[in-house]
Order: C-alpha cells, then structure tokens, then sequence
C-alpha cells in the first residue's frame, strides 16, 4: 500500500495539481492538510473520477481542515477532539484491511516563540501536548497496524533544517517545540518513515518558504511533514520518499508531498 501526506494549502486552488500527482505517483491513499474549505465545498467528485471514492472530510473555512482520500475502502472514520480552539486539524480512518490512519494538521504556531505572549504558539504547544497524552493512553502500540501522517508543524532533528543554529528559536524548530514531538513520539514508540531511510546526518526538507525569491537555490527548507508507524509496522516500510520537484510546479504549494509504501 502506498501513503502519501501532503499540505495542499488550499485543495479547491489546486485541485488540478492534486489530480496530476494522484495520476503520475498513484497512491492507494492521500492524506491532504490546509484544505481550506467547508465539506460541502470539498472537490469530491473530481478525485472520485480519479478512483479515490472513498473519503473523510473535516473541514472549515480559513487554514485548517484535513481530508483522507482512499482507493481502499474504510471500516470507520471520525475526527478526534485534540484542538482546543475548535478548529478541524485530525481525521482518521480504519480501512478492511485492518489499517488504523490518524492524519494531522498540527498548529503553525505564528512567530514568536512564548507561549505566554503568542496565543497561537500556546495553541500548538497544548495541541501537541494532547496529541502525546492520546497515544500514551493506548497499550497496542506494539500489536497494532497504526500509521500517523500529517503536516506535524515541527522540524525535530538537527539536519531537519537548512541552519539548526540560526532557527532554534525560529517557530517549528525551537527546543520546547521538538521535545513535546518527542513525547508524541515515543507515546506510541512510532517510526519516523523518513529517517529509517536517510540518515539523520543528511539534510532532507519538505517545506520551503514562499519569501524566498528563488526556494531551490537558496535551499532553505524544512522538514515538517511526517510519516509515522507504529512498531508493528517497521519492517514492513519498503520505500519512503519527498516528492522535491513539485515545490517548482506552477502555483505549487509550500509543502510537497511524502510517501511511503507498506507491506499489509
């Protein structure tokens, strides 16, 4: 089964790229973040034509919202209650197969780094918070077939960033914000997809700024967008990979999308 995560930063905007990924990299199931529509408003019928006929949709005006696409069909699929403000950042999904997905839209947190004089970075810190003490209450993590995608808002680990020195106390990168995804983490002992594949010496983004008057020469990227298994599943990740190039499509969002092929 191939999984792909991606911040699509507005799915009515780019719905036609959505549909040239979906058509070029086929994946059995898309897990989209920042959709930025209600339901009713969701392009649902284009991506059905596509094969993805089933789908989860909790979405909202404004910069939240979060889809699941599937080729596969669900057994169940609901929303969880992480977000203190209300706002739609979690779907999740259990397949036949037997797979559990949790898609996530952590936060960004806004600029300045204290909680107590930046609400929104407050906000991502509970948020964050919440995310670990929900894993921490299950006991399967071991048994269980339990994947996390999802734009995590969080570039954990030095080589995650173009410059660890200059952005620890830039938002996403910052001491407090790193050690709350470790405690996500290791609530359900998961498997960072895309560091079992590059080492954590080597540099590797899926986010470049849209300040940036040329993304790719000046290569200032973070790591934000994540792939997750529980350890039930760590040695049936095959394939993991960060789709670089679509950053230089045409109206392109920030983000590219992240893959992952697992054996059921």
């Amino acid at each position: 089964m191939k999984i792909a995560t991606w911040n699509i930063n507005s799915v009515r905007l780019r719905a036609k790229l959505a549909a040239r990924f979906l058509r070029e990299h086929a994946p059995d199931i898309v897990a989209l973040q920042e959709t930025k529509c209600t339901d009713d408003l969701f392009p649902a019928k284009p991506f059905a034509k596509l094969g993805y006929v089933h789908q989860a949709i909790h979405g909202q005006k404004g910069y939240h919202g979060v889809a699941i696409l599937s080729r596969q069909p669900f057994r169940a699929t609901e929303s969880g209650d992480f977000c203190r403000e209300g706002h739609c950042r979690h779907v999740r999904a259990v397949f036949e197969s037997g797979l559990e997905l949790h898609n996530f839209y952590v936060p960004a947190g806004a600029d300045i780094p204290d909680p107590d004089v930046n609400p929104k970075f407050a906000h991502k810190l509970d948020f964050l918070s919440r995310m670990a003490k929900n894993f921490e209450k299950r006991s399967d993590g071991g048994r269980s077939a339990v994947v996390l995608v999802g734009d995590l808002n969080v570039a954990p680990l030095e080589n995650d960033v173009w410059s660890h020195k200059q952005l620890l106390t830039v938002v996403s990168h910052t001491p407090v914000e790193t050690k709350l995804l470790e405690e996500v983490r290791a609530a359900f002992d998961w498997r960072d997809v895309t560091r079992m594949f590059v080492p954590a010496s080597e540099k590797i983004y899926s986010w470049w700024s849209y300040r940036a008057a040329d993304w790719e020469a000046s290569d200032r990227g973070r790591r934000l967008d994540h792939i997750w298994v529980s350890p039930a599943l760590k040695d049936a990740v095959s394939s993991q990979a960060i789709m670089r190039k679509m950053r230089g499509w045409a109206r392109a969002s920030d983000h590219v999308p992240v893959i992952a092929e697992i054996d059921l």
